[in-house]
């Protein structure tokens, strides 16, 4: 991991992130999380204020050792007890259907084999465990696509390898997850930047182990 990656980026993230758009969507997915919870990708914190006192045990899973020890500060502010975990989501080092919750904002997009991770969170959710989400991709128009693919191999060499094109509600269904709820639209920004899904998923019925 190179400078820019190891010191550079995770600050750029963090700051990224603070938008007004980011908090409200913030406001809507995460404090419906219960008991224990998984974040894939807690990245710096961000969402910690956001949870709700149904929270039981927050696991706080993210690859960056910088970013994680910029929301262990913020943990401090929390009344539940949080495990931070410097992995990657491809590999979850959790016990199967150990948590009742998984929240993923902004991370499968920069996610190397989403596929896999969504497996993964497959695998360590509770068969009547839900997905809370938010995440960009891929828009409707073709003409913003076009955009997304012209735009995506240096924005992902800037970003830390985040992508513009990945259709994320296909993705999801893929590895194993029906929709409770499902949003898609445009948030405020740039357009090949900002096509947005957001909702919650649950294990398909047939899947279930």
């Amino acid at each position: 991991m190179g400078f820019y990656d190891r010191w550079i980026l995770p600050r750029l993230v963090d700051v990224a992130m603070r938008n007004r758009s980011a908090a409200r969507y913030r406001s809507l997915i995460v404090p419906k999380a219960c008991g224990t919870v998984l974040e894939i990708g807690i990245g710096s914190g961000l969402n910690l204020p956001f949870y709700d006192d149904g929270v039981e045990h927050l696991y706080g899973l993210d690859p960056s050792e910088q970013l994680l020890a910029m929301a262990g500060k913020k943990a401090r502010a929390v009344a539940f007890p949080i495990d931070f975990i410097a992995h990657a989501s491809e590999e979850i080092p959790l016990d199967d259907s150990s948590v009742d919750t998984v929240v993923m904002t902004w991370t499968l997009c920069s996610i190397a084999d989403p596929v896999k991770a969504l497996q993964e969170l497959r695998r360590v959710i509770k068969p009547d465990g839900t997905l809370l989400f938010v995440e960009h991709g891929l828009a409707p128009e073709i003409r913003v696509q076009a955009w997304q693919q012209r735009f995506n191999p240096l924005w992902s060499k800037l970003t830390g390898g985040c992508n513009l094109n990945r259709k994320m509600d296909q993705l999801i269904r893929t590895a194993g997850f029906e929709f409770a709820e499902l949003k898609s639209e445009y948030a405020e920004g740039p357009r090949p930047l900002s096509y947005m899904f957001s909702g919650r998923a649950q294990p398909a019925l047939g899947q279930r182990p």
